[in-house]
């Protein structure tokens, strides 16, 4: 599964498929697509500064297979262009492929009701729940127990804490200020496990302090 599908799944209500955060939900999601090139080695940042973040390059071996990662390869492949104005283009137009994605992998439902008998209801309850779970464990051990993270879980933990959906989480979190430290050193890049290479910290980054600009811009 891509990152981007795992994120869809944690934002998402178990119950009614409505996600958390979803003022920036397209942002969220562009990011997620982002970090997921940043993994393959197919994309990486110029190391530059700006108010938009730093620039977003291609690299590797060209476009990868997977069509939803293609698109936004070669987004990003038409110009250099920095990491906010990214997240909007890739993120747009994304919530229904994913949650497509989702639906055909079983993980999801589609139910359509009728309130009153009137109006209509779409609702997106979870169907499985073993890979949600066992991703929603990994999350707490880290944030809780100083586990290590690997990169996807650590790229999970910053793109959640950006967008403001970390408290979201089910079942819930145990907050304390240790815990609200660990999460904004993985929005930061900070979290310094010896499989990440300096390109995805880098980019992960880059994406969560954009994504978080973003949300804190829209709250307010």
């Amino acid at each position: 599964m891509l990152l981007v599908e795992d994120l869809m799944m944690l934002l998402l209500d178990d119950e009614t498929g409505i996600p958390a955060a979803a003022g920036t939900l397209h942002y969220t999601l562009g990011g997620a697509v982002l970090a997921e090139l940043a993994l393959r080695g197919s994309v990486e940042t110029d190391g530059s500064e700006g108010m938009n973040g730093p620039k977003i390059l291609p690299v590797g071996d060209g476009p990868p297979s997977d069509p939803l990662l293609r698109s936004a390869y070669e987004k990003v492949s038409e110009r250099p262009r920095r990491v906010q104005t990214l997240l909007l283009e890739i993120g747009g137009g994304l919530r229904k492929p994913v949650i497509d994605r989702l639906l055909e992998r079983g993980l999801i439902r589609l139910e359509k009701k009728r309130v009153l008998g009137v109006f209509p209801t779409t609702r997106l309850p979870a169907e499985d729940t073993g890979h949600e779970a066992e991703l929603r464990r990994k999350i707490r051990a880290v944030l809780e127990d100083g586990e290590s993270p690997d990169t996807r879980t650590g790229a999970l933990i910053a793109l959640l804490s950006s967008s403001g959906a970390l408290p979201a989480l089910r079942p819930p979190i145990k907050w304390s200020g240790k815990v609200y430290k660990r999460a904004k050193e993985f929005e930061k890049g900070n979290w310094g496990a010896e499989a990440v290479s300096t390109a995805v910290t880098r980019t992960t980054a880059a994406v969560a302090a954009a994504t978080a600009v973003v949300t804190v811009t829209v709250v307010t």
